[in-house]
């Protein structure tokens, strides 16, 4: 194998780009017929995939911008990097729910607006000031949608902060549930969690389970005054059914990272130009994270962290390793064991993992592997990808 080659189609951290080493990696935005892309933001949907293409990396949580099951079908595992921006997100989320509850960003326009000489502004502070009381945080119920990475770290921060929480998230993993504090109460449905919450925050990814989760309807049986925070995605919550909502005071505050002309201008919509991850930090966090699984998948073979491949990591136990992707059906193993058996070949170890409709096999051998045996398997009906896995070597 020679230099890998990796194209980026957003700015992404050069903390991160460092730990793909030159001479081994060549990196850059003008790339041809890459082995990786790194991503953000971009959106790859209409993109042409070029043949060359064996992972994606998105320096961030969210794929939304990433056509996976595209990638799916040609054996492409697409990275993320869950929990990388958590903190970032999470200190955005007490943010908002401190502007939310005390009215700051209303009383700072006041102020903003106010006129006249120092001894007129006093007064005028002093009669306005009463329009923007609030309250505090202990005791009030936070309610967190999603239980991943970012809404895990959330929930303890509200338990911190003297709230009561209560959490819903259908797919909570065992090691999940062991990283949140034993004080956030599991919500056993979308709608309970609503009647309960003085403050919602959303942290789940937009499908279709999660498109308008917020709606008019759910509205009605939420609590008079609820504020609600959408650090998450847009869709997830009916702008037109929380501004209505809004308007009658059944929502208190509506704090959101994606502005819409609906919301932007209301006077108690406080719409942020999506900061949830812009600190220094994420970025290098997420970079770093995603450029390591990218290169440990193109040196190793190793999936860590893919949105549509199972986590396999297998330590080397031979320089001689084989990996394939292949629809999850029957005998499909069997028959990339004979492609070897055929060819002599004898398998050292064999590792076999499905998530889905998708399944990843990696294999050492203890000798090198023939071209045309990978041309072989390749060849098999539902392989979607099988390479050897070779070190990089410079040019």
């Amino acid at each position: 194998m020679g230099v890998f080659k990796v194209q980026t189609l957003n700015n992404i951290s050069k903390t991160g780009l460092a730990r793909l080493p030159a001479p081994y990696y060549q990196i850059g935005d003008g790339i041809k017929e890459p082995d990786a892309i790194l991503v953000r933001s971009a959106k790859m949907h209409d993109m042409e995939i070029p043949p060359t293409l064996k992972a994606v990396g998105r320096a961030g949580a969210g794929v939304n911008n990433i056509p996976v099951p595209k990638m799916s079908e040609r054996g492409i595992p697409v990275f993320n990097a869950p929990g990388a921006n958590a903190n970032a997100v999470k200190e955005l989320v007490i943010a908002g729910l401190i502007l939310g509850c005390r009215h700051i960003v209303q009383a700072w326009d006041f102020a903003r607006g106010l006129t006249g000489t120092d001894e007129e502004l006093h007064k005028a502070v002093e009669a306005g000031k009463k329009n923007f009381g609030g309250y505090e945080l202990p005791g009030r119920t936070l309610g967190v949608m999603g239980l991943g990475a970012i809404g895990r770290i959330v929930a303890n921060t509200g338990v911190a902060l003297g709230m009561k929480v209560v959490g819903f998230d259908p797919g909570l993993t065992v090691e999940g549930a062991w990283q949140l504090s034993a004080d956030v109460k599991k919500a056993r449905s979308v709608d309970e969690l609503l009647r309960v919450a003085d403050f919602v925050t959303f942290h789940v990814p937009l499908i279709d389970a999660t498109r308008n989760l917020i709606n008019a309807e759910r509205l009605k049986s939420m609590k008079d005054g609820v504020v609600i925070l959408n650090f998450a995605r847009e869709g997830i919550v009916d702008d037109k059914a929380v501004v209505d909502a809004l308007n009658t005071g059944k929502v208190t505050a509506y704090v959101c990272d994606f502005p819409s002309n609906l919301t932007k201008n209301h006077p108690r919509a406080i719409t942020l130009p999506h900061l949830g991850a812009s600190t220094e930090e994420a970025e290098e966090n997420c970079a770093v994270m995603v450029a390591e699984q990218v290169r440990d998948f193109l040196e190793n073979g190793n999936v860590r962290n893919a949105v549509n491949f199972p986590e396999v990591v297998v330590p080397r136990i031979t320089p001689h390793r084989f990996v394939c992707a292949n629809s999850n059906v029957p005998n499909m193993l069997g028959q990339i064991s004979e492609a070897f058996g055929e060819a002599k070949l004898n398998i050292h170890d064999m590792v076999n993992m499905s998530r889905g409709e998708l399944a990843y096999t990696v294999v050492d051998l203890d000798a090198p592997v023939p071209e045309s045996v990978v041309k072989q398997i390749a060849s098999i009906k539902g392989v979607l990808m099988a390479r050897l896995i070779e070190p990089p070597r410079a040019d």
